[in-house]
């Protein structure tokens, strides 16, 4: 039975009030998925529903600011991504560049992208660069923008990063081998210097990771909705966060 709007809102303010500010998730990671199923349900173009997910994480951040949650990471664009053919890629770009202009404008969080992003072309590099700067000083909530990304070839990359680095300083291979700890991949990371995220979201029913922050979420509780992205309510949101809140984590215990 579908709730009128009055009952609605009083079920909404009835699970914000449930969840203790104090078990809210300090670091949201976000697998935005289903905008093609969506737009194709009404037959519309793919394009078409990227840009209604992209209005959705506008909406989604203005949720997050509100509750005081510090950190998201957003799974916009992976590397498998960038093998789809050149028209959707261009169109999915195309959104990206201009959704990550208008966060900038609007100033709803700091913005850092989160990627390969020698993989991406030079105008979203720059208007990730113009963002940044536009957003440096926000304090109270930043957004990552995983781009261009792979779970995977992060730890690849962050290997690699490493060995240049022990090089550089004229460390032997069994030198490093022999003091190799789980610090030093993880501040070679895309995300080195940020916490790890403390919940996944995966909207569109889908029930896995798809490389997604595959080294940061060992000990990330994760939350699965049936919802496809750009029909992704508050309400859902407040249900993922209540859910959360009732868990009691375990960090591989």
């Amino acid at each position: 039975m579908k709730l009128s709007q009055p009952l609605y809102n009083v079920y909404e303010r009835s699970l914000a009030g449930a969840i203790p500010a104090d078990k809210l998730p300090q670091h949201i990671g976000v697998l935005m998925d289903g905008n093609r199923r969506w737009a194709a349900q009404l037959g519309e173009s793919t394009k078409h529903g990227h840009e209604a997910g992209a209005k959705n994480v506008v909406d989604f951040l203005s949720w997050c600011r509100e509750l005081g949650i510090p950190m998201v990471t957003l799974y916009m664009l992976s590397t498998e991504n960038l093998k789809r053919s050149p028209a959707e890629l261009a169109d999915l770009l195309d959104v990206i560049e201009n959704l990550v202009g208008y966060l900038a404008e609007s100033k709803v969080g700091k913005i850092r992208p989160v990627g390969q992003l020698t993989s991406l072309p030079a105008s979203l590099c720059q208007a990730f660069d113009a963002a940044g700067e536009q957003t440096e000083e926000i304090s109270d909530l930043q957004v990552n923008i995983a781009v261009g990304y792979g779970g995977r070839q992060e730890i690849v990359d962050a290997v690699r990063e490493l060995l240049k680095e022990e090089a550089a300083a004229g460390r032997s291979m069994q030198e490093v081998a022999a003091g190799l700890d789980i610090e030093d991949i993880s501040r070679h990371l895309y995300t080195k210097g940020m916490p790890d995220p403390d919940l996944l979201i995966r909207t569109s029913g889908e029930q896995r990771l798809s490389g997604f922050l595959t080294w940061q979420s060992a000990y990330s509780e994760f939350y699965f909705c049936e919802a496809l992205w750009p029909d992704f309510r508050r309400v859902d949101f407040l249900r993922a966060l209540r859910d959360f809140s009732n868990r009691q984590r375990r960090y591989g215990s």
